[in-house]
C-alpha cells in the first residue's frame, strides 16, 4: 500500500485530503492538503506520513528490560512484625532500634512489554515468551514407566520425529495432566478406552468443539503409538477413535459484495502491512498460514507467482499474482512479504472486519477462501484449476502428474475472484 492510500476527495471539494488513522485507535486526522493535483497533494502529505510511520514503529509490542520489584520503593513496609525499608534496588531489614540487620535486593530484572499493545495480544506474547525462556516443568505422573513415554514422545515426537516445540509440548502436557487427574494412580498400561472417553467429556465439559477436540487427543494417541511401535508398550491404546465428530464446527460463509465494499472503505484504517495481509487473502483465497509463507517471487512468461502450501501434501502450488494485487505489491517479492505470528495477525483482521459493521459470526477471515471459491464457480472456472488456485482439496491421481496448468492461465482465472 503506498502514499497516495492515505490521500481521499471529500464531497464538495475539489482539493485532495489527508487521512491517518492513529495506531492505538481514537480520532482520525483529516486535513485538506489544498491542490487538486493529486501529484502535489502526494509531496503535500509526506510530512504527515512520516510522522505516522514513526508513530507506528513506537506503538509496535516490543519487550524491554526493567527492574521488577519485590515491594514499592520508598517505604517502610511491615511483614509478619518485621520492618523492611524498601529502596529502588535493596531491601533493609529493621531491628527495633531501627538498625540495619539484613539486606537483599528488591526484586530482580525482568521483561515489560510495551507499545500498543490489546490484552489478547499482551497475553498471546507473554505466554509465548514464557514457553520460550523458561524451562519446561517436568509433568508429575504416578507411573515412571508413564513419565518415560510421554516424555520420549516429546523428545522424538512430531514431525520428522525432531520433537515437539515448547508450545506444542505444553499443550500435550496440559491434556496429559487432565487425563491423569480423571484416572488418578491407575496405570497407562490399565487403562481402556473408557478412560480416553472420560477425557473427550471433561474437554466437551470446557466448550470445546468436537474438533477442538480431537486435536487435543491425536497427539496422546500418537504418543501411546509410538511407545507401541518401539516395543515399550503393550496396552491398549485409550486415545483411539474415542472423540467424535460432532459436526459441531460453525459453518463458515463468504463475504457478500456489500461486505467487501463496506471492508474497501476503510482500508485506509488500517496499518500498511495489515492492509495488504488483506488484499492477499481477499484477491487469492489463500489461508492466512500460507499468505505468511510467501517468501518471493517468480516468473513464467512474464506471469509472477508464487509458491506456497504446506498445510497438505496436495495444498503445495503456484499461485500467480492477480492484477488487482498487483498496484500494492513491491515491485519485486524478495524474501518474506510478511513478518510477525499469524494469530496476531488474523485477530487483528478479525477484530477490523467487525468494526466495519459485519457481525456474522459465521463470517470470519477465512470466510475471504469461501468467497474466492464462490468467484471461481460463478466464473465457470474448470474444476482441475479451481484445485490448482485453492489447493487440491482431495487426493486424485491427476494432481499427481506434471507440473499443473500454465500460471499464465492460472492468472486469467485467479482474476476472477478481484476485490
Amino acid at each position: 500500500m503506498g502514499t497516495a492510500t492515505y490521500l481521499r476527495k471529500r464531497s464538495g471539494s475539489v482539493n485532495w485530503w489527508i487521512r491517518i488513522v492513529p495506531p492505538g485507535g481514537g480520532k482520525a486526522l483529516e486535513k485538506s492538503l489544498y491542490t487538486p493535483d493529486k501529484n502535489q497533494a502526494i509531496v503535500a502529505a509526506l510530512p504527515y506520513i512520516e510522522a505516522h510511520k514513526k508513530a507506528q514503529i513506537e506503538a509496535r509490542p516490543r519487550l524491554v528490560a526493567v527492574w521488577v520489584h519485590n515491594l514499592a520503593p520508598g517505604r517502610l513496609h511491615t511483614i509478619d512484625g518485621q520492618q523492611i525499608m524498601a529502596t529502588d534496588r535493596e531491601l533493609l531489614y529493621l531491628d527495633a532500634s531501627g538498625a540495619v540487620v539484613k539486606t537483599e535486593p528488591n526484586g530482580g530484572m525482568g521483561k515489560q512489554l510495551v507499545g500498543n499493545v490489546p490484552p489478547v495480544v499482551r497475553d498471546f506474547v507473554l505466554s509465548h515468551l514464557e514457553f520460550a525462556n523458561e524451562p519446561r516443568p517436568k509433568v508429575a505422573l504416578k507411573n515412571d514407566d508413564d513419565s518415560a513415554i510421554l516424555e520420549r514422545y516429546i523428545s522424538h515426537g512430531g514431525r520428522r520425529h525432531a520433537g515437539l516445540n515448547a508450545k506444542a509440548a505444553h499443550s500435550v502436557e496440559s491434556t496429559w495432566q487432565l487425563f491423569r487427574s480423571l484416572i488418578g494412580d491407575k496405570p497407562l498400561a490399565k487403562c481402556t478406552r473408557d478412560d480416553g472417553r472420560a477425557l473427550v467429556a471433561a474437554l466437551e465439559a470446557k466448550g470445546l468443539k468436537s474438533a477442538t477436540v480431537q486435536r487435543q487427543i491425536k497427539p496422546l494417541a500418537a504418543c501411546v503409538n509410538m511407545a507401541i511401535d518401539e516395543g515399550k508398550f503393550s496396552g491398549v491404546n485409550p486415545f483411539v477413535r474415542v472423540a467424535p465428530n460432532r459436526n459441531d464446527a460453525l459453518d463458515r460463509v463468504p463475504f457478500s459484495y456489500n461486505d467487501v465494499e463496506l471492508i474497501k472503505s476503510r482500508l485506509g484504517e488500517l496499518p500498511e502491512s495489515r492492509a495488504l495481509l488483506l488484499r492477499v487473502l481477499a484477491t487469492t483465497g489463500m489461508r492466512l498460514s500460507e499468505a505468511f509463507q510467501i517468501n518471493g517471487e517468480m516468473t513464467e512468461d512474464r506471469c509472477r507467482y508464487v509458491v506456497i502450501g504446506t498445510k497438505t501434501s496436495n495444498s503445495k502450488r503456484r499461485v500467480p499474482l492477480p492484477a488487482a494485487l498487483l498496484p500494492y505489491l513491491p515491485e519485486e517479492i524478495v524474501g518474506p512479504l510478511f513478518t510477525g505470528a499469524p494469530p496476531i495477525e488474523g485477530g487483528a483482521l478479525g477484530r477490523f472486519i467487525r468494526s466495519c459493521g459485519i457481525t456474522d459470526p459465521a463470517k470470519v477471515i477465512h470466510s475471504f477462501r469461501h468467497r474466492a471459491k464462490d468467484q471461481l464457480r460463478a466464473a465457470a472456472c474448470p474444476l482441475d484449476v479451481q484445485y490448482e488456485l485453492l489447493g487440491h482439496e482431495v487426493e486424485t491421481v491427476a494432481a499427481g502428474y506434471g507440473r499443473g496448468s500454465p500460471v499464465c492461465l492460472l492468472r486469467k482465472w485467479i482474476d476472477r475472484v478481484g476485490f
